[in-house]
């Protein structure tokens, strides 16, 4: 079971920070993300981390915004969402990654980017106006 929380309304420029409750599974051997879904839209991935926190994915229109993390000793999963904008209005989800793809590139840096999400939580609404 995946329970979101910390949505709400805010302000262009403002600050929310998501939480998700894990629960029911193995979350430290888990793939974990934040997908968001504005109204007549796809579900997108936003941001996700590897099991063991070391390898993160961030969308480009989010990058430097946005940070997200893990607590493995208590199953959660947080977004730190600054500088929000209108456009970045959606249900966030919470989601198990069950495909991803890690790529080695030069220097020995490793690009992880999540691709199918599997279980998720009931989301929660993220709404950015003035």
């Amino acid at each position: 079971q995946l329970q979101a929380s910390g949505g709400g309304l805010v302000q262009p420029g403002g600050s929310l920070r998501l939480s998700c409750a894990a629960s029911g599974f193995d979350f430290g051997h888990i793939d974990m993300g934040w997908a968001r879904q504005a109204p007549g839209e796809e579900l997108d991935w936003v941001s996700a981390i590897n099991s063991g926190g070391n390898y993160t994915y961030y969308a480009p229109s989010v990058k430097g915004r946005f940070t997200i993390t893990r607590d493995n000793a208590k199953n959660t999963l947080d977004l730190q969402m600054n500088n929000l904008k209108p456009e970045d209005a959606a249900v966030y989800v919470c989601a198990t990654v069950t495909e991803s793809t890690f790529t080695l590139g030069g220097g020995g840096t490793v690009t992880f980017v999540p691709r199918v999400p599997g279980q998720r939580g009931q989301g929660t609404q993220v709404t950015v106006s003035s």
